[in-house]
């Protein structure tokens, strides 16, 4: 796998991380026994590299951003299930990423919690970030998407514009039958 021209096939998620790659994880799974700001420190620690900021700063702007700064010392198992997603993000971000891996990042979300969400990635799309968004909230697909590829049992079966591709018979038979 080629990332900025750099193999980086056989690196290990730490040096994938300081070249700018981050994901999301469709579950969130916090460090429990950790605030909110402790949770994003931990990412700090492990993925930045020559900030002139300090560490704290860059974490509350960060929560700012993300809508959880007033949850900052807040218990891990007291958030939301859209606030657990925002923490996701937030510790993604914080590896100042060029390309983002957002996986499943509205499943189990209310239609308004999707919107909070997508809305979120969105704004994080327009600052030069790239963003593969793996989800089957079609609603968040279509609003989002640039560029959809669609997959069945692993295999690619239409790539193309989002309406172009909801459009693809062989889309249709593979998510909706025959």
């Amino acid at each position: 796998m080629v990332f900025c021209g750099e193999d980086i096939t056989q690196l290990p998620p730490h040096l994938r991380a300081r070249r700018g790659i981050a994901r999301s994880f469709q579950i969130p799974r916090p460090f429990k026994s950790m605030t909110v700001l402790e949770n994003l420190m931990v990412g700090l620690d492990f993925a930045t590299v020559g900030s002139s900021l300090p560490e704290e700063d860059i974490a509350m702007s960060i929560l700012t951003r993300m809508g959880l700064a007033a949850k900052a010392g807040a218990p891990t198992d007291t958030l939301s299930q859209v606030e657990l997603r925002k923490m996701e993000l937030a510790r993604a971000m914080a590896v100042r990423p060029k390309l983002l891996i957002s996986d499943e990042a509205m499943a189990g979300l209310s239609s308004s919690e999707v919107d909070e969400v997508l809305d979120l990635l969105i704004s994080l799309g327009e600052e030069d970030i790239t963003i593969i968004m793996i989800e089957h909230i079609m609603q968040a697909v279509m609003r989002f998407s640039e560029r959809v590829m669609c997959l069945d049992a692993g295999k690619i079966i239409a790539i193309g514009a989002p309406a172009e591709v909801m459009a693809n018979k062989r889309v249709q038979e593979a998510y909706l039958g025959t």
